[in-house]
């Protein structure tokens, strides 16, 4: 990370003064400085930043104008320093309303996905704020940091081999236990759909199953749709469609980031974390639409579309994690276009009959600016799934209500665990924001962990 964060500032550290346009008129600048955010237009407009001349030409400090409203991604803004800041020492000056909200949106303002090119980025040190956990600060950051590597690193250096690896990797630096079913062994191990997704792939697909914490304390799950690419099968998807596949992983690399948190944090749960990674390709031995699919759980599925593929692979993943009956359990999956066309690529849309974990989880997003919208399970449009030859179909005829529709038919594959909830992610910014460029982008687990850690410490 180019940028470090510290807690108290260096000796030579300059001050950044966050304003809004109320409190920059209120603001005790020399007239000098006040000169100069005249003539260069800064009333303390929001998300502009302003550099203060010292003697001989040095940079005496920084204005930078924040929102009053604080609502949606405001409280990260801050991340605009990170990328903006002259290099060097700085500090925020005065009292800040939001201190760990402004360090995290530094912390996360400064990522760059550098595995294939330099980019050049402020070399910065900057100290937080008074009221700020350094730590919690950090593991965050780490997670969004690793969440958004996963998905922007391509498919031929992110399939299930590589996938399965960076589970590895994370599961050594806990302490935590990985087994691995894969190939022919899926069927062996009764998976059957997430061997029938990815069987035409080069590389085998596999069910990877991540275990941390004592064996005695409350089951908390993590699901993670791993579809590593997604061609779209033999209901090939236009090229244009495929363009961003590299991401139909983020499901898997949102749980990874979350995961990461909690093992970091320390909290006192008994974590799994179940990836089942595949490739949806094209191949002769390619599952086709009009297949009838034996899932784990008992009812046979009949495949309406191959393009819908990750609801299948997930359907099996679920239906192991609900055997062992956790208290909680949660999947997360970059589903389907509907839930973008309800809600657009800011606000992923979450699904639970929990009501207790649902008002948690919605306060939890607005307080911690990773927004969420709950979506009902609307169990009418369950007939939209029958099919005439199968107990299910993978996918409606009628276009209508696709997110809805795909979490009542992962719903048919939980029936033990005590609390559920799925989340229909996008994993992508599309925009340059100021605590993200654009690319890969983790959602809904900061909000998660907000929630867990009220529940389970840490």
């Amino acid at each position: 990370m180019p940028l470090k964060l510290t807690e108290k500032p260096a000796r030579d550290a300059r001050p950044v003064h966050l304003v809004t346009k109320k409190s920059f008129e209120q603001l005790d600048l020399d007239d000098r400085s006040r000169a100069w955010a005249a003539a260069n237009g800064f009333s303390g407009q929001a998300g502009k930043l302003l550099v203060l001349p010292g003697e001989g030409g040095a940079v005496a400090g920084a204005l930078f104008g924040v929102a009053a409203e604080r609502g949606g991604f405001a409280p990260l803004e801050t991340g605009t320093l990170a990328r903006q800041l002259p290099d060097g020492a700085w500090r925020f000056a005065g009292q800040v309303e939001e201190p760990e909200m402004a360090a995290l949106g530094l912390a996360l303002g400064g990522y760059s996905f550098s595995r294939y090119r330099k980019n050049e980025t402020p070399k910065l040190e900057f100290a937080v704020a008074d009221g700020s956990d350094l730590a919690a600060v950090q593991r965050r950051a780490d997670a969004v940091y690793l969440v958004r590597d996963l998905i922007n690193t391509p498919t031929s250096d992110m399939g299930p081999d590589a996938l399965e690896a960076a589970v590895r990797k994370l599961a050594k630096a806990h302490k935590a236990s990985v087994k691995v079913i894969a190939g022919d062994d899926l069927l062996k191990k009764n998976f059957p759909m997430i061997h029938a997704v990815g069987r035409a792939s080069a590389q085998a697909p596999r069910l990877v199953d991540l275990t941390w914490g004592p064996k005695g304390a409350p089951k908390v799950t993590l699901v993670g749709k791993g579809v590593c690419f997604d061609t779209g099968g033999l209901d090939i998807k236009p090229a244009s469609g495929m363009l961003l596949m590299k991401k139909d992983m983020g499901g898997a690399a949102n749980v990874l980031g979350l995961a990461s948190m909690i093992m970091a944090a320390g909290m006192t749960v008994r974590l799994r974390v179940l990836v089942p990674a595949v490739e949806n390709s094209i191949a002769g031995n390619a599952f086709r639409p009009g297949d009838v699919l034996q899932s784990r759980k008992g009812p046979t599925v009949e495949i309406g579309n191959t393009d819908a593929e990750g609801r299948l692979v997930l359907a099996d993943a679920l239906a192991l994690a609900d055997e062992e009956e956790p208290q909680l359990l949660i999947d997360m999956a970059t589903l389907t276009g509907a839930a973008r066309v309800a809600l657009g690529p800011d606000l992923p849309p979450f699904f639970t009959d929990d009501e207790a974990f649902a008002s948690d989880l919605a306060e939890a997003s607005m307080r911690v600016a990773d927004p969420l919208w709950r979506m009902p399970l609307w169990t009418p449009y369950d007939r939209k799934l029958a099919s005439k030859v199968a107990d299910v179909n993978n996918v409606t005829s009628d276009g209508f209500a696709g997110a809805v529709t795909a979490a009542l038919f992962l719903r048919r594959f939980v029936e033990k665990a005590q609390s559920w909830t799925h989340l229909d992610v996008y994993g992508w910014s599309p925009v340059d924001r100021p605590h993200c460029p654009v690319g890969g982008e983790a959602q809904g687990i900061r909000a998660i962990e907000d929630v867990l850690a009220r529940r389970y410490g840490g």
